[in-house]
């Protein structure tokens, strides 16, 4: 990358890590603590190879993130990484998932005359919750269309990547991996400390009664933080409900059970129905190859992808 597209990375990371620390997440907690840890390194002008990052947050390479892998007419898309609505740096600097760039290829696939059946092909820790809830009503729309479409978690669909497996017509798991994660967290960093450390005062000066809600510089206020509880209150409905009706059980069963926000192992998980089979990858694609499917599809019908499909015939 030139060092002018370098510099102007790095000048916006100062505002990434305020998105971050306002954002609502999906995803494993070491995950998180990983991308704000990266994120202050590089605010502080650190710098590390591309490859590096990749490495730290277990991202695929750019390269696997573009375009779909075909085995036969079977059309397999990747969703590896952390999960962003529009990954941006993130997928420019370390192959993070854009859910923007995943339903083009998603659409594509399902529009294309060659493809007979989709897999998504997911190892994510989760991401942030923006734009997850429409891409897995996305699939939801989906289901039940001509071209079986089938998440495989290999190895890991946790917190979003979960959220959206889940609302496939059909999600398997690979033995050795695991699922669910079920939960919606967000952080408050109460930098005050350090800037009295270094002799800096901060004054707010602002208009609006919450403009200044959450900020920063000293702890949350009760009022702060119930109205930031009450927003990941409000995600974590949502992610339950979705989840619920993804595999055709009551609510009450999702936050009771399902591991409760820990991840669960595969056999584990077929057994409380949080997922449909324990298979790995090469042998989906074999089963789809042979023209077998798995559970019956569900969800609101095929009448989303066939329209779709016209939309984009003639596009």
């Amino acid at each position: 990358m030139p060092d002018d597209e370098i510099s102007a990375i790095d000048n916006r990371y100062p505002r990434v890590c305020r998105a971050v620390a306002e954002m609502p997440w999906a995803i494993m907690p070491h995950m998180l603590a990983t991308i704000v840890d990266l994120l202050k390194f590089r605010s502080a002008g650190g710098r590390l190879g591309q490859e590096e990052i990749r490495a730290r947050i277990g991202a695929a390479e750019p390269s696997q993130q573009v375009g779909r892998v075909r085995a036969g007419s079977i059309a397999i898309i990747p969703l590896h990484g952390v999960i962003m609505q529009r990954a941006d740096m993130f997928d420019e600097m370390s192959g993070a998932v854009s859910l923007d760039k995943a339903r083009a290829q998603l659409d594509r696939a399902v529009a294309d005359p060659d493809v007979s059946s989709i897999i998504l092909h997911i190892d994510s820790p989760g991401g942030g919750v923006f734009g997850v809830p429409e891409f897995a009503d996305h699939l939801m729309n989906l289901r039940g269309g001509d071209k079986r479409i089938v998440a495989s978690a290999s190895a890991m669909a946790a917190s979003a990547a979960y959220w959206i497996g889940a609302a496939a017509d059909e999600l398997v798991v690979t033995p050795s991996g695991v699922v669910g994660s079920i939960g919606v967290y967000t952080a408050h960093e109460n930098i005050a400390g350090l800037l009295e450390g270094m002799g800096v005062e901060v004054e707010l000066i602002s208009a609006g009664k919450y403009k200044t809600e959450g900020h920063p510089f000293g702890p949350l206020d009760d009022e702060a933080r119930a109205a930031i509880q009450s927003d990941v209150n409000d995600y974590y409905k949502a992610f339950v409900k979705a989840v619920a009706s993804s595999r055709g059980v009551t609510p009450a069963a999702v936050r009771n059970g399902f591991g409760e926000g820990r991840t669960v192992m595969a056999q584990a998980a077929q057994r409380e129905g949080m997922v449909d089979r324990v298979e790995a990858l090469p042998a989906t694609i074999k089963r789809l190859q042979g023209g077998r499917s798995g559970r019956p599809a569900g969800g609101r019908g095929g009448r989303a992808a066939k329209a779709l499909k016209a939309r984009l015939a003639f596009s």
